[in-house]
């Protein structure tokens, strides 16, 4: 049977409450992660401040990457919360799985198995590069650097990139996460079946879960490469 979100409405407007209960749950995981490891912090750092710094510095690698020096207090913050974000959100749905039967209605998955939410982020990481361009440059400045250079007939075709920054970024991450849940309910399914094809499942299903988490991983660590690639192009200007 097919899998069904759980749905409620407000309003007249229907929401869906698999991905708005996931999504809260992982904001709360985000903070809840950041506010234990951050308690007491000691000039020597140990056990758990140990691993937020560890995070934080690799999510400043990220940033100094792509943006001068001076400029990577600015943008690390933001990196940080999107790499966070990302990360808690495609790792939940290799958890757990809850389902109410008969209805097979889903109440436990990755938020970023969901293209909304995928394309939602890239949406708002495609708004704060061209924010972050008008913020530094100017309307005007922001306007010729980003569309009508090294030549203004480009300027359709800028346009057109921006749409597909969005599509590219967004189905890029929903894709992957997508595909290793359905192939995780599909190893599960196979192990209920029978108990030798249980046996038989069991370690493929540890095997998945442990490339499935690397796999979120790396999709983290993209998606907070590409919006400091984006904000980068937007906020340095380009020499003709």
């Amino acid at each position: 049977m097919e899998e069904k979100s759980w749905l409620f409405t407000i309003g007249g407007l229907t929401f869906d409450g698999t991905v708005v209960s996931m999504t809260i749950l992982t904001c709360l995981i985000v903070f809840g992660l950041v506010y234990f490891c951050t308690r007491n912090l000691k000039l020597k750092p140990t056990g758990k401040q140990n691993v937020m710094e560890a995070l934080v510095d690799f999510v400043r690698g990220i940033v100094g990457d792509n943006v001068e020096k001076n400029e990577v207090k600015e943008y690390h913050l933001l990196a940080f919360t999107f790499f966070m974000f990302v990360l808690v959100s495609n790792t939940l749905g290799l958890i757990t799985k809850v389902t109410l039967f008969p209805s097979d209605i889903s109440l436990w998955k990755s938020p970023t198995a969901d293209p909304t939410v995928t394309l939602t982020l890239a949406f708002i990481a495609i708004i704060l590069a061209n924010y972050y361009g008008v913020k530094k440059q100017g309307v005007k400045g922001y306007f010729v650097n980003s569309y009508m250079k090294p030549v203004g007939f480009l300027l359709p075709i800028k346009l057109i990139e921006e749409f597909t920054n969005v599509l590219t970024l967004g189905l890029r991450l929903y894709g992957n996460i997508f595909a290793g849940e359905v192939l995780l309910s599909l190893i599960a399914g196979l192990g209920s079946s029978s108990p030798t094809k249980f046996i038989l499942a069991l370690p493929l299903e540890v095997i998945w879960q442990a490339f499935s988490l690397f796999i979120g991983g790396i999709q983290a660590f993209i998606f907070a490469t590409l919006l400091m690639v984006y904000i980068s192009h937007k906020v340095e200007v380009e020499e003709v």
